[in-house]
């Protein structure tokens, strides 16, 4: 398969143009974070949460542990680990750190594949490299309609979430979302061939079957796209080629979701239409008169009222995302194939669930089904754009759509990634102090819990040392070791109560009852407590019996015997 990547992109030195030029768009967003400045380490974007995750749960599995890093004691639960597996594999395989690889050897690897596979099954269904090529463009450089907003509320370019989704400049920032895609892709190229042989079949159900545990809604969406095409197929032609792949695929999905998820619960709740009413909040379009109304129609019962403005807000939301995507329109045909009928079935469902669902304990994150969405259009759009520019006979609209879609890129990387000075940082002092800590032998540690007025109070002095930013991982991510309680914001996410861990934390550091503290440290076993010089301790920790292992001035770390 690789011998025939190359060689069609030895056909098309556009298009290895075009995916050289994607993936550089696409790696810049991670590749500058995770690396060391004269301020210490640097995080730009999300990466200082996000990327600190990823690597501190990598780091647990490379341990063989199963235990949630950020939670020690608890099994890990709610949560798709197939990439983390992957890259903890891949750290302990090549000696690289979790870090480098993370941020440095997977963004360009994903982006090349994304580019080459979509290259791929565009030529390979529509038979024509020009498709092929303009599809490569809008999956690489996708973007919706903000721009246009803040340069008529600001006058400056940007907005990339105004409408909710993030554009595909972001795809990185989400490796896990970036890795489903390339197993979409592969599992597309696979499922078209004609005719597909026995060994191809169970290469597509395997595909198929594991997406779920690299993503969840990839997983759900793709399971139900190939039921749609199955029953179509059997329906059309008698043929259960589609429904005994989507059983195979079924049943491997199941099996790893009952061996990987033990302990997991439902976290989709039945919410319809707040991201339509959110929309309109101050940080999206600030329609808030609108966003008002929706809630008081709704509510008040005015039925007629409450209707059109769903519809209009539904409208915004879609066209909105789409920006120049809306050329996608015109891929349809009235000849339709197995592709396609996958292809629209799960653009709809992806629209669909996050219109009625919200998750538990992070309500934006259902927005991601609608990712999967917007990356079907993108290929869509490559092949309605060929066809309108054979409609109009005019070449002039290529360029419109160029101009018109670069802006998102742009302005997201020109103001977010290439910046000199990050929003987040370890300083070089802290770093000294999470290196001492990996060193030191197998222990839970206890941390300071999160301060959120102390981190608002600094927002405005970046680069932010990291217990400054955001409720993260990084201890666990740095030094190797699960931590007591961290990153509280993947714990809402993945299920965790864990407020009364932190009362239980909070009530640790303010007591002067050395009895109390010492039956806390036996009961969770606590090996190190992890200080910053300021935080505020009630206890003597001499008469508790822990030794003083490191101090410096920034980090103060404690052994308990």
């Amino acid at each position: 398969m690789l011998k025939k990547f190359l060689r069609l992109l030895a056909e098309n030195k556009l298009a290895s143009l075009l995916i050289f030029l994607g993936s550089l768009s696409w790696s810049i967003p991670l590749v500058k974070s995770g690396i060391g400045y004269d301020f210490g380490v640097g995080f730009w974007g999300p990466n200082g949460h996000d990327g600190i995750w990823h690597i501190a749960l990598a780091n647990s599995l490379a341990r063989g542990s199963w235990e949630m890093p950020v939670f020690a004691g608890s099994f890990l639960q709610n949560y798709h680990i197939g990439f983390d597996l992957l890259l903890a594999l891949a750290a302990k395989i090549s000696g690289v750190s979790t870090s480098i690889i993370y941020f440095q050897i997977v963004p360009p690897v994903l982006a090349i594949l994304v580019g080459l596979l979509t290259y791929r099954l565009v030529a390979t269904w529509k038979k024509s490299k020009k498709e092929a090529l303009w599809s490569v463009f809008f999956v690489y450089f996708g973007g919706s309609f903000g721009w246009l907003v803040t340069l008529l509320t600001s006058g400056q370019l940007g907005g990339e979430s105004v409408f909710w989704s993030q554009q595909a400049v972001s795809t990185l920032i989400n490796p896990p979302y970036a890795l489903s895609l390339v197993l979409l892709l592969l599992g597309l190229i696979f499922l078209i061939k004609s005719p597909i042989t026995n060994h191809q079949s169970l290469i597509t159900i395997f595909i198929f079957g594991v997406l779920f545990e690299v993503k969840a809604y990839a997983g759900l969406l793709a399971l139900f796209g190939l039921f749609v095409v199955g029953v179509y197929e059997f329906v059309k032609n008698r043929d259960i080629k589609v429904l005994k792949i989507f059983s195979g695929s079924f049943a491997i999905t199941l099996s790893l979701y009952l061996f990987l998820n033990r302990g997991s619960q439902d976290l989709l709740v039945f919410q319809p239409f707040w991201f339509l009413e959110n929309l309109m909040s101050p940080d999206r379009l600030n329609w808030s008169k609108l966003g008002e109304a929706l809630v008081n129609w709704r509510l008040g019962g005015l039925y007629y009222k409450s209707a059109f403005g769903y519809v209009l807000a539904f409208i915004l939301f879609v066209f909105g995302n789409l920006g120049t995507r809306l050329v996608s329109i015109f891929s349809l045909s009235k000849r339709i194939d197995l592709l396609s009928v996958f292809i629209w079935a799960v653009i709809l469902a992806g629209i669909t669930v996050p219109m009625v669902f919200l998750q538990k304990g992070t309500s934006w994150n259902t927005i991601q089904f609608f990712y999967y969405s917007l990356f079907l259009l993108a290929i869509l759009s490559g092949v309605g754009l060929v066809k309108l520019g054979k409609l109009l006979k005019v070449s002039l609209v290529y360029a419109v759509v160029l101009l018109v879609t670069l802006p998102t890129t742009f302005s997201t990387l020109y103001y977010h990634y290439l910046p000199g000075r990050p929003p987040a940082k370890i300083s070089t002092e802290e770093l000294r102090a999470l290196d001492f800590l990996k060193d030191q032998p197998e222990g839970v540690v206890l941390t300071y819990p999160f301060d959120r007025e102390a981190a608002d109070a600094a927002v405005d002095n970046p680069p932010r040392p990291l217990y400054l930013y955001e409720s993260t991982a990084y201890v666990s991510a740095y030094t190797d070791k699960p931590v007591f309680l961290e990153d509280e914001v993947n714990l809402d996410i993945t299920g965790y109560g864990w407020s009364t861990r932190r009362e239980e934390i909070v009530r640790f550091f303010s007591t002067s009852d050395q009895n109390a503290a010492h039956r806390f440290l036996e009961d969770n076993n606590i090996k190190y407590i992890y200080l910053l010089k300021g935080q505020q301790v009630s206890l003597n920790f001499q008469e508790l019996g822990a030794k003083k292992i490191f101090e410096n001035n920034i980090s103060l770390i404690y052994s308990i015997s």
